[in-house]
């Protein structure tokens, strides 16, 4: 990671919470502000405290709801808050498309709509949206992971997937084609075995499966925080430290100090940046319910944190302490 990158990303992050001051002066006294996620790992946990503690600063009540990837229920929780009369929903929808008629209701009822994280296929629901472009996250990891295949081994890989398509699947669909196109540039990929795991325990088990049922596997690619950890977990169980090396999304301690360790286990993460995302999008719902015009789309860069860039790393660790 260059020093431009760490820089820039720095910089949005301290740009968003100072912004935060007078938007408090903005805003009307005392809105309510719901914020919903759609599961419960390091990344929406970030995201959510990005909306709270900006929300709160400037006064507003912060209701959250985490609805553990139910459709069903990310909809019974918004019809809840439009009925409660809430001033502004901040969301990471579950679905681009299938979340959109319940937030459509929301914004129809006068309800400030925000979109984070993935955002919403149709454009015109939600008053902004901030997010980072899922096939940009793994475009990046794929890069990198590029490099390392070509670099150390030989320009050929095999290559195992862990991802969570039946979970969220434009997300996922998007993470892993983006990984598989940036990694197949210059290099022979064969891909032997794809599978969902998304939180660490099952994605210990199903790598663990992978590496026995394909054990000429030399790459694990995992789409989120829960399957990277899984996947690392399972290589090290395995004795297979420095002959099988992990890929995969999202930055949290934990991932930090897999790249710090000394075992070559975790190659690369493509970080984003929830609580800059979360804060952005707290600050946008105060500013409408203001009166004041916000730009409709935001793209938060991500931050590629690689083994080779150790400094890189530690920086980011510091910043999520």
């Amino acid at each position: 990671m260059s020093n431009m990158i760490r820089r820039t990303f720095v910089a949005i992050s301290v740009a968003a919470v100072t912004a935060a001051a007078p938007i408090a002066a903005m805003a009307q006294d005392n809105p309510v502000i719901a914020s919903v996620v759609f599961q419960g790992d390091q990344f929406m946990q970030f995201l959510q405290k990005g909306i709270r503690e900006t929300a709160e600063t400037a006064g507003a009540e912060v209701l959250e709801i985490n609805i553990d990837g139910d459709l069903a229920r990310e909809i019974q929780a918004i019809d809840t808050y439009i009925s409660r009369g809430v001033d502004a929903i901040v969301i990471a929808p579950v679905s681009a498309k299938d979340s959109a008629p319940a937030l459509q209701r929301a914004r129809d009822a006068g309800i400030v709509v925000i979109a984070l994280n993935g955002g919403l296929e149709d454009g015109s629901i939600a008053h902004a949206t901030f997010s980072t472009a899922n096939r940009d996250l793994g475009a990046s990891t794929g890069a990198a992971a590029a490099t390392f295949i070509s670099e150390t081994l030989g320009g050929e890989a095999n290559v195992a997937t862990l991802a969570f398509s039946s979970l969220l699947p434009e997300q996922s669909g998007d993470r892993t084609g983006g990984f598989k196109e940036a990694v197949a540039n210059g290099n022979t990929i064969n891909i032997l075995s794809e599978q969902d795991a998304w939180m660490p325990e099952a994605a210990v088990t199903v790598a663990t499966d992978i590496l026995t049922a394909h054990p000429d596997v030399n790459v694990i690619y995992a789409a989120n925080e829960g399957g990277t950890v899984g996947a690392m977990q399972a290589v090290l169980n395995a004795g297979r430290a420095g002959e099988v090396y992990v890929f995969g999304i999202d930055g949290s301690k934990q991932l930090a100090q897999g790249l710090l360790a000394g075992n070559n286990v975790l190659q690369a993460v493509t970080a984003q940046a929830p609580i800059t995302m979360g804060t952005m999008g707290a600050e946008a719902a105060l500013q409408v319910l203001a009166g004041e015009t916000v730009e409709a789309q935001t793209t938060v860069p991500a931050l590629l944190l690689s083994r080779t860039d150790p400094d890189g790393v530690t920086s980011f660790l510091e910043s999520i302490q």
